[in-house]
């Protein structure tokens, strides 16, 4: 790896600690604040202490970890903003039926809160026209969602876990995310791609996530209830876990995109009718080999028959040759020889 793009990833990680760091301290600042105007019986207290283990469960997750380095393919990052997508359609869906309800009232919050359309705009960007038919809902995404339908249309009291878990998170953690997604796939910064993360509506977080705090603690609810809600709340965070586990999964197996601080990866093999060259031979004879040879690397050459699977393309293998130290002195000894016939014939 070249200096300049290990300076680069250094960059990068130094950033993510900072914005860590910065995030840490503003958590500690609202917990001093809580403080002095909550109580251990109310909602919002019973919640931060009763899914603080969760939470951190989820803030450790590998796709959380690799995130906030930075470490995030755009083809992944394309799957998670689908999951955020299918979630708070559900999510909103139930809260726009249950907005009457006096166990959830206080906390409808549209023209602040609302994600569905921000995240219409940003898969509109990443997928382009048509983006509806392109997407589709992960079995992981698919069982949270299920859940939300079922709390909405039987224990709509429990609806609020499910805001507070995302809401809350989205305007923490959310907007360190959306600092290191602008910087590591490289997107506009007027926006597109991250305007989940944008609260338009809200010009200052932290005092809006007190004040929907003083509103969980006004909720007429028994302490019964109150318990119930904690449960599911870290039940919202399970199924957060299951969707990041599922991510990580996918992300296993999908291409490294850039190599270097930014160079596409290739490893010498592709699609053979994807290059001139090859387009032209396979459309005489799909069978004839065509041996291509290269030093060993390891046991011995490498021989590829341009009608086997395991052909590569013949310009990528050529740079593939150039950079093993055999051919290189190879062609210094063969140039240096031309020069001295050459510089001998002229005297």
């Amino acid at each position: 790896m070249s200096t300049e793009a290990t300076e680069l990833m250094d960059e990068r990680e130094s950033h993510s600690y900072e914005e860590e760091e910065e995030e840490e301290e503003e958590e500690e600042e609202e917990e001093e604040e809580e403080k002095k105007t909550t109580s251990p019986t109310d909602l919002s207290e019973l919640l931060k202490e009763g899914t603080k283990e969760a939470h951190d469960r989820a803030e450790n997750t590998q796709f959380v970890k690799d995130f906030l380095k930075g470490h995030i393919k755009r083809e992944l990052f394309k799957l998670g903003t689908t999951a955020l997508y299918f979630t708070y359609s559900a999510l909103e869906e139930e809260m726009e039926h249950n907005k009457d309800q006096p166990c959830f009232a206080p906390l409808y919050f549209p023209l602040e809160l609302h994600r569905k359309e921000a995240l219409a705009r940003d898969l509109e960007y990443l997928y382009g026209e048509g983006w509806e038919e392109k997407i589709q809902c992960s079995e992981a995404t698919q069982r949270y969602v299920d859940r939300i339908h079922h709390v909405g249309k039987q224990e709509p009291e429990l609806l609020v876990a499910h805001a507070y878990t995302r809401y809350m998170g989205d305007l923490s953690g959310g907007q360190v995310l959306k600092r290191v997604a602008q910087r590591a796939l490289k997107l506009p910064s007027s926006g597109e791609g991250i305007n989940f993360y944008m609260f338009e509506n809200i010009s200052n977080p932290q005092q809006f996530k007190q004040f929907y705090r003083a509103r969980l603690n006004a909720l007429d609810v028994s302490q019964e209830t109150k318990e119930k809600i904690v449960k599911e709340a870290n039940g919202a965070f399970e199924f957060n876990m299951q969707v990041f586990e599922e991510l990580d999964k996918i992300g296993a197996l999908l291409p490294e995109e850039a190599q270097d601080g930014g160079l596409p990866v290739h490893d010498g093999k592709g699609d053979m009718r994807k290059c001139p060259y090859y387009a032209s031979k396979l459309g005489r004879s799909q069978s004839s080999p065509f041996p291509l040879w290269l030093p060993p690397a390891s046991n011995g050459p490498f021989f590829f028959s341009a009608g086997s699977k395991d052909a590569a393309c013949p310009c990528h293998l050529a740079l593939a040759a150039l950079k093993q130290p055999t051919i290189q002195l190879v062609l210094a000894a063969c140039v240096a020889v031309t020069a001295g016939i050459a510089a001998w014939y002229v005297m």
